[in-house]
């Protein structure tokens, strides 16, 4: 049992914005207020900590992350690099240590910061020539390998492309290396998979990396392995975030006859919505576009579902209490959803089921006509900012002025949409504070593209931006009564700031890191 004191705790209780101390005991907060009160709710041996004026939030939430490729991604090869020979010579690194044809992984590429744009089969064959090289871009909507893993594969002129996927070829037709959406999955299915005890172990040593950004809850959206995985670790006494599981589409009937809900399970793992892709990606201009792309005349992506498919899937759900969390990108895809969430809605009242918490994952392009809607509709807009400054020079060039209602956090927190924030990692780091201040400024760590920052009337508030990591993760996932804020009876979720975010510039946000992070009443890490 501890008495927190002498500091500046930020509650996000709105009756009690700040207080003096805390008391914590048995994972929760058993009182906050002034030193007087808190002390009185504990026992004389109480251990008392005196935090010397530092500054305390509630624990922060990730609301979309990918953790088994994320844990298992601080394996693999980094292929974030400004050109494309460094990441070359990362993938040769890599091939020199590791055992002759064994797959080398990477993650992270993306030819629209590359001058010489996407790489090839021929490039990754002279730097891993007795290795199947398997390479995720940043965007995980494709992926670059070579010609063992083609190989592998199958896949040579004559392989057709698959279904909503598609096989970069050359002018002969010969397949390049490169591989968009499904396609991609003609390479995956063939890579052997992490065995069962390398997810667990790779995700318990992912936390305090987690734990250091300040990170006390995640929104998980892998598959069942990783499922597998977080039943392990909590059997075990060994998770140490709260993880609220979505469920793949592909096992809504199972997860239907089991009668699962959203909500179901512990204090440390809970079940989520059903995860649905409504289309693909703003980089391999995939994402399901009312009008052609900039440049073009006829490519408007990919639509991977409509209305009529989504109210079908959202009714079966619905009947078993499970929301539905969709991927929608461009306008289009998200015009989509928002209708079908509207039908949703009504066939709710009408069958007199519980008003579910239904999201809308990135929700990057609207179009103006559509932002009220998702108020209207009661539809989380689950988003995450370090998107907009990472993408902001190819949403103008491939979305033009559309580009004013992309990634559109005050337009839609004005209206009363509630916005819950996350990163995609390993898309992007899963670092709430680079989140924050990708929100707040609008701009990347080095102030471009301007002091204002991109499209200036989208910043957030500090405030706003905060709630999107605390109070409303803990509302998507039902989970409002006891998680997000410091106030008694809710979890001893912490962490402790050197310097106040309130009280520094907006543009060293992403600077910020924690000195200590308490869960469950307990100090799980410490700089």
């Amino acid at each position: 049992m501890y008495l927190l004191y002498n500091a500046t705790f930020y509650t996000l209780h709105p009756a009690q914005p700040t207080v003096q101390a805390l008391a914590v005991g048995n994972g929760k907060i058993l009182a906050a207020g002034a030193v007087e009160e808190a002390e009185a709710a504990l026992p004389v041996h109480a251990k008392r900590i005196d935090l010397g004026g530092l500054t305390v939030l509630p624990g922060l939430t990730d609301s979309h992350l990918h953790l088994q490729h994320y844990s298992l991604g601080l394996q693999y090869v980094d292929c974030e690099t400004p050109t494309r020979a460094e990441c070359l010579q990362r993938v040769k690194r890599q091939a020199q240590k590791t055992p002759v044809n064994t797959w080398i992984r990477g993650h992270g590429w993306n030819q629209n910061v590359w001058e010489e744009g996407f790489g090839n089969a021929v490039l990754l064959d002279e730097a891993a020539p007795n290795h199947p090289v398997y390479l995720t871009a940043k965007s995980l909507h494709a992926a670059w390998v070579n010609s063992l893993a083609l190989q592998a594969a199958g896949i040579d002129e004559n392989t057709p492309d698959p279904p909503d996927g598609r096989i970069q070829r050359d002018e002969s037709g010969k397949p390049t290396g490169i591989l968009f959406e499904s396609a991609m999955g003609l390479v995956e299915k063939i890579i052997p998979e992490a065995a069962l005890p390398q997810v667990r172990q790779a995700i318990e040593a992912a936390q305090p990396h987690l734990w250091s950004m300040g990170l006390t809850g995640v929104h998980d959206f892998d598959r069942r392995q990783c499922f597998l995985a977080l039943q392990e670790l909590e059997q075990a006494g060994l998770l140490k975030l709260r993880v609220v599981k979505s469920i793949p589409l592909e096992n809504l009937e199972e997860a239907v006859e089991l009668g699962l809900r959203s909500g179901f399970g512990s204090p440390w793992l809970r079940i989520g919505s059903v995860k649905c892709f409504a289309d693909g990606a703003l980089g391999p201009q995939t994402a399901a576009m009312l009008q052609p792309y900039e440049g073009s005349v006829a490519d408007t992506g990919i639509l991977f579902l409509d209305s009529e498919e989504i109210v079908e899937i959202g009714q079966r759900a619905a009947g078993s209490g499970l929301s539905l969390a969709i991927h929608a990108i461009g306008d289009r895809a998200n015009h989509e959803v928002i209708q079908a969430y509207a039908q949703l809605r009504q066939f709710e009242r009408q069958q007199n089921y519980p008003h579910l918490r239904h999201r809308i994952e990135h929700v990057q392009a609207l179009h103006p006509d559509h932002l009220a809607l998702l108020a209207q509709h009661d539809i989380i807009a689950s988003m995450q900012p370090i998107h907009a400054t990472s993408d902001m020079d190819i949403a103008d060039r491939y979305w033009g002025k559309r580009a004013r209602y992309a990634y559109a956090f005050q337009s839609l927190a004005a209206l009363g949409v509630r916005l819950t924030f996350g990163s995609d990692a390993p898309v992007e780091s899963p670092n709430p504070f680079w989140g924050m201040h990708a929100a707040v400024t609008r701009q990347r760590h080095s102030g471009y593209p301007s002091p204002e920052g991109w499209y200036p009337q989208e910043r957030l508030s500090l405030q706003q931006a905060l709630e999107a990591y605390t109070l409303n993760p803990a509302y998507t996932a039902g989970r409002e009564n006891e998680s997000g804020k410091l106030q008694p009876g809710f979890y001893a979720d912490l962490i402790v700031l050197e310097e106040d975010p309130f009280h520094i510039s907006p543009q060293r946000l992403f600077e910020m890191r924690p000195l200590k992070t308490m869960i469950a009443g307990e100090w799980v890490w410490e700089r």
